[in-house]
């Protein structure tokens, strides 16, 4: 470990959650040590209990000799937090007494909560573009902040999120107590007392230049401890990335942001609705993932790119339910491919069903038409080949996958959302012309089968998606350059 690379020491006496994380130790109530060496930051248990791998002792010791390296290499006590030492009798260390980055990279912190795939999907989108057209100027780390730092029960917000998912009324009825101004200020005081300690441990320790946020639950308590560590005023700039698109929660518009990029014409309205000022909004698109940036002029070589993912050259139907795997999926790609078993020829049906392995095994198993060849998928990385390679799209109303399939110039077909922040995102496809909604599994794959048979309405509605499609091709590039411009 090198003395540069050394950016501080922090303890907080925070329990961590029971079960077991790639990379923590399973212990009772403890001490907590957030170490950062060079561009990796880790958090680790120093107690006098069981290891939970064997490669426990190792990670313990390199954290301790690191710890005294660090110590004796002129991190001061932090007086604030006098009394809390770590075992060994080794001092806390102060993040900002920390020698400064000799690389002189700007370092971006990138928050978030990996409820849904779409907010870090787009995290690491804005860290390709700034790396792609800054390069050698950023260091970015994306960061789970409520699962790695949070404590119980905001240490658990992904696996609420995926039960209610599952349980729309569930999320229905989150949501919308959510949107109370009372309930906010209730949870942010309940925030602010359970993970302020372990949330500014981590900021300080890191000593970003520049803060961005992509979830709707990364403004406030955030922004608190940028301007506690300033004595009162914020010093570290602030930006928001909305992620969704056809409508937005009030949680996303913080009037203290230095910047906040909206998707489209409706979340601009609700941004200046909630306070913010018009020198605060810029309006640039829904960032999306890199193989979609030029994905617009791919839109001809279907044959070509359904040849290079061994599909077979017919009438293609791209099936999704998002990473997670959710939204009806294993009904709504049964109903489709039963239709076109009436479809005037021979038809293709390929099904992503991201994390979800039970839907896949399920499908897997499932006999099929005789004149429809079904392909299904688990998780994938390439979903801007599988798109142009399709004729159609179903899927949820998921704010990235509509914005993809607008760039790819792919008609959507739309079986569901999530009350609240989707809802808005039916009107957004069908109003622009490029696709429909159904819930019903049945009429929607009647709905598919007749665009198949309809090549001229298919190509129209491509035509349309392609229109709206291109600010969001850009967007990425345009975020990352607005964040670029606050950080250099």
């Amino acid at each position: 470990v090198q003395e540069q690379d050394m950016a501080g020491f922090v303890s907080v006496s925070q329990p961590l959650p029971a079960e077991h994380r790639k990379g923590r130790l399973s212990s009772p109530p403890s001490q907590s040590l957030l170490m950062k060496q060079g561009d990796r930051t880790a958090r680790y248990t120093i107690f006098g209990g069981k290891f939970a791998n064997k490669g426990a002792r190792s990670t313990i010791l390199s954290a301790v000799f690191s710890g005294i390296s660090a110590f004796s290499s002129g991190l001061k006590p932090a007086g604030a937090h006098t009394g809390s030492h770590f075992p060994l009798m080794m001092a806390d260390g102060e993040a900002r007494a920390a020698p400064p980055r000799k690389d002189g990279k700007k370092k971006v912190l990138m928050l978030l909560s990996d409820t849904g795939g779409g907010h870090k999907a787009s995290a690491r989108a804005i860290e390709a573009a700034l790396d792609e057209f800054y390069p050698g100027k950023f260091m970015c780390e994306i960061t789970d902040i409520w699962t790695d730092y949070g404590a119980w029960p905001y240490s658990t917000a992904v696996e609420s999120y995926q039960f209610m998912a599952k349980n729309p009324w569930c999320w229905r009825m989150f949501y919308y107590l959510g949107e109370s101004t009372i309930t906010q200020c209730a949870a942010q005081k309940i925030a602010n007392l359970r993970c302020y300690a372990n949330f500014r441990a981590y900021i300080e320790s890191f000593a970003p230049d520049i803060v961005v946020s992509v979830h709707p639950l990364c403004q406030t308590l955030p922004i608190k401890i940028l301007e506690d560590m300033g004595g009162g005023k914020r010093k570290v700039p602030f930006v928001t990335v909305i992620t969704d698109l056809g409508s937005a929660s009030a949680t996303w518009f913080h009037k203290g942001v230095d910047l906040c990029c909206v998707p489209g014409d409706a979340v601009e309205r609700l941004a200046f609705r909630n306070g913010l000022k018009p020198a605060q909004v810029k309006k640039h698109g829904l960032p999306v993932r890199q193989g979609f940036w030029n994905a617009g002029a791919r839109r001809s070589e279907g044959k070509r790119v359904r040849q290079s993912l061994k599909l077979e050259d017919l009438p293609t139907v791209l099936v999704v339910g998002g990473g997670d795997g959710v939204g009806g999926l294993e009904k709504v790609a049964a109903n489709v491919g039963e239709r076109l078993k009436e479809f005037d020829g021979k038809a293709q049906v390929v099904v992503v069903c991201g994390k979800n392995e039970k839907v896949k095994a399920a499908l897997e198993e499932r006999p099929w038409p005789d004149n429809v060849s079904v392909k299904v998928l688990g998780f994938v990385t390439n979903m801007d080949d599988y798109m142009v390679a399709a004729d159609c799209l179903v899927t949820k109303a998921g704010p990235g996958t509509i914005a993809e399939a607008s760039i790819t110039g792919l008609p959507t077909m739309l079986s569901g959302f999530l009350p609240g922040q989707e809802a808005g995102n039916i009107p957004y496809v069908t109003q622009n012309g490029f696709g429909g909604f159904e819930k019903d599994p049945r009429k929607l794959a009647d709905c598919v089968k007749t665009w198949l048979g309809q090549p001229d309405k298919l190509a129209e509605m491509s035509e349309r998606a392609s229109r709206v499609g291109m600010v969001h091709a850009r967007a990425t590039k345009d975020i990352a350059r607005e964040i670029a411009e606050l950080a250099l």
